[in-house]
């Protein structure tokens, strides 16, 4: 049984106010198009679908169009699960509709799937925070234990939190009770959630720049020492990057987001995983690198002239320009280096030896026109250093306006 594992689609994020939705589009259809080719039998969504409780039309559209491409009109099963970015409820409201095309949605966390069969496949067996699918195509069944992004309030409501009793506590001994009663060696079983998760004693894995940092009831991480033993793969949803914190006997793995969404994902190269699963072996998995989307560079020079001509060069990526110089940017500079790129997100102008004389004006000498107060104050702020023409020629307008 060949399994697709991808997380944390964003559909709808914008990189500032940069629009990602024609990348999205073309990386949907590059993971339809993997599927396709890897003839896998089931796919795996592991939360974070939208970057929004209130997506826009154009990125639920294409939530759905994309899990109908997947699903293969109903014969290849999806499992999506909701993450700390989604709306459990505008997950879970289209799910009667979509379990007709083969597609499982699941909300809320301790969800009790209802049943369903299709010509190819049936869910098996459900209860609350798992289902076991039967495929027509292999004779043994595949459970999943599913955890969608579940924050305190929902806990206390779905798992019956203790206040006193920490978070690792809770999902290990809900996730070893339902391994223990459903999930034998006469399947193949599966965990898949959104949580922050790590190794214990392991060096922390930092949640990407711009991501919502989860923090759940009274524990800000998960360790993966509370995956049941049964379990085979783990398929995570939340950190951007490709990474096994498991080990390859039993993977525990963030397969990473389709695109690069913040400057600090800046070179990171996105995958989706391939599992390969038989009958009372271990799991397999490899990767495959996602190409479609722009990449995100960040670059410092102190010469203008330098920048523009790279930028001319490097039309096609998202960039983070930081320029070094003496004074401060003029107006005809910005446009200059706007001008020559129409993928620039941020523009950091940043002034040298800003730590050189630093001048003290505790009190505004009244003596002085207002103009004479502003260059103190500008000063004051700015290493001492003299307004320009420009910045003067502004504060002009403004007084006189």
């Amino acid at each position: 049984m060949k399994i697709l594992h991808t997380a944390d689609w964003h559909l709808g994020k914008k990189l500032d106010s940069f629009s990602r939705l024609e990348e999205q589009i073309l990386v949907m259809n590059e993971i339809v198009e993997i599927a396709d080719q890897e003839q896998v039998d089931l796919v795996l969504i592991a939360g974070d679908l939208f970057d929004n409780f209130n997506p826009s039309v154009e990125a639920v559209e294409l939530f759905y169009k994309t899990l109908k491409r997947l699903s293969n009109n109903g014969k290849r099963p999806v499992v999506a699960i909701s993450g700390n970015h989604d709306s459990p409820s505008l997950i879970d409201a289209p799910d009667p509709l979509a379990r007709e095309c083969g597609i499982i949605l699941i909300g809320y966390p301790n969800a009790k799937i209802q049943e369903f069969e299709l010509n190819d496949f049936k869910i098996s067996k459900s209860v609350e925070g798992m289902i076991e699918l039967k495929l027509n195509s292999f004779d043994f069944p595949i459970r999943i234990i599913h955890t969608p992004y579940a924050n305190e309030i929902r806990l206390k409501q779905y798992f019956g939190e203790n206040k006193e009793e920490a978070l690792n506590e809770v999902l290990a001994t809900n996730w070893k009770n339902i391994a223990n009663e459903y999930c034998d060696e006469n399947g193949v079983n599966l965990l898949m959630a959104h949580l922050y998760m790590n190794q214990k004693g392991a060096e922390i894995l930092e949640e990407p720049e711009g991501e919502k940092p989860i923090k759940i009831g009274n524990a800000d991480m998960i360790f993966s020492e509370a995956i049941p033993p049964q379990i085979q793969y783990t398929a995570l949803g939340h950190l951007h990057g490709f990474k096994n914190i498991g080990t390859e006997e039993k993977p525990v793995v963030y397969s990473s987001s389709p695109l690069c969404y913040s400057f600090s994902e800046a070179g990171q190269t996105k995958y989706v995983s391939i599992i390969e699963a038989e009958l009372n072996q271990a799991i397999s998995y490899h990767k495959i690198e996602l190409k479609n989307g722009k990449p995100l560079i960040r670059k410092t020079f102190d010469d203008i002239n330098v920048a523009v001509e790279w930028l001319n060069e490097n039309q096609n990526a998202l960039v983070e320009l930081t320029l070094e110089s003496d004074s401060f940017l003029k107006a005809d500079e910005r446009k200059l280096i706007y001008q020559s790129h129409d993928g620039i997100i941020h523009l950091i102008p940043k002034v040298k030896n800003q730590e050189v004389e630093t001048v003290e004006y505790k009190f505004a000498d009244q003596t002085k026109d207002m103009k004479e107060l502003f260059t103190d104050y500008f000063k004051s702020k700015n290493g001492n250093q003299e307004p320009n023409d420009e910045i003067k020629d502004l504060f002009n307008e403004i007084l006189n306006s």
